[in-house]
């Protein structure tokens, strides 16, 4: 509109010579040209898809017809931190469709898991160290608490990452349940047959993809640096084969993009808004001798 009224003040010079009728036609055309144009754009602007895809509103012709779709509530409680990619799934699915050449007596990584499985029990001797128990939960945990920090921004409110954490963890403790009890994989260090796949592995590469996700590759990189250090610590204890944990890292790593995916479903079941406030800080009992925790919410 800025430069329709600039065309009107250099039209003022034109209007001595060719008259006021010729003028006001020119002014119709104009402006019948200018709300078109606006109307077309405010009805891209308000679409996210547009014939099946979405497409930027500078980047649409303005002369092709397109059929505008306007997007449901699912696009409308979306980000691009919740969209679903086709490349999301390549690391984690060659992950796991390797981890299941290990399964079986006559597998394809038959050896190489023999062979790790010999070289952990020499490097350890008699020495068993089980801080992958509770090095697991370390990647969730910074997930969770490192927006606790003034320096570090995360992408989302804390109850949208406690969804995110929660959806999260069900999928895996689902897929991996389902899983090592389907295909019963005996261990390697006794024989109970639930190796496949490493549910150690699983929480520790969740957690990671999760701090990957929501605050940057810089932090992705300690918290999978943490991740690696747990599958390590599974061979080395000798309680999973080198496919389990292969596979394990790959279900970690999907179960954390499955929580983001169904985001845009939590935003719309408990009907988030960004504009609330929660305000969380650990507490102190010394009489009690406990820890505790207060939180503050503003609607």
């Amino acid at each position: 509109m800025y430069c329709f009224w600039g065309f009107l003040v250099h039209l003022q010079q034109i209007m001595q010579r060719i008259g006021h009728v010729a003028v006001l036609c020119l002014c119709l055309v104009a402006l019948l040209m200018s709300s078109k144009t606006s109307m077309a754009q405010s009805a891209v602007a308000d679409s996210t898809f547009v014939e099946g895809r979405f497409i930027p509103a500078k980047k649409i012709p303005a002369k092709k017809s397109l059929v505008v779709r306007k997007g449901g509530w699912w696009q409308e409680h979306s980000d691009y931190t919740t969209r679903f990619r086709a490349e999301q799934l390549v690391v984690p699915g060659a992950l796991f469709l390797v981890g299941t050449l290990g399964i079986g007596e006559n597998a394809p990584m038959r050896g190489i898991n023999l062979a790790v499985r010999d070289g952990m029990a020499s490097m350890r001797k008699d020495l068993q160290i089980h801080i992958d128990d509770y090095m697991q939960y370390l990647p969730v945990a910074a997930y969770l608490g490192l927006c606790t920090s003034r320096r570090i921004k995360a992408k989302h409110t804390v109850p949208e990452r406690i969804c995110v954490a929660a959806v999260t963890y069900i999928s895996m403790a689902a897929l991996t349940n389902a899983l090592k009890y389907t295909i019963r994989e005996q261990r390697p260090d006794s024989a109970t047959r639930n190796a496949f796949p490493s549910g150690h592995t699983a929480t520790a590469f969740a957690g990671a993809e999760l701090v990957r996700a929501e605050y940057g590759v810089g932090y992705g990189i300690a918290a999978y640096t943490v991740a690696t250090g747990v599958a390590f610590m599974r061979l080395y204890n000798g309680r999973h084969w080198l496919n389990d944990v292969l596979a394990g890292a790959g279900i970690g790593i999907i179960s954390a993009r499955i929580g983001y995916w169904m985001l845009p479903l939590n935003r719309k079941i408990f009907k988030m808004d960004r504009r609330k406030t929660i305000v969380t800080t650990p507490m102190y009992y010394p009489e009690q001798n406990a820890l505790g925790m207060a939180c503050a919410m503003n609607f």
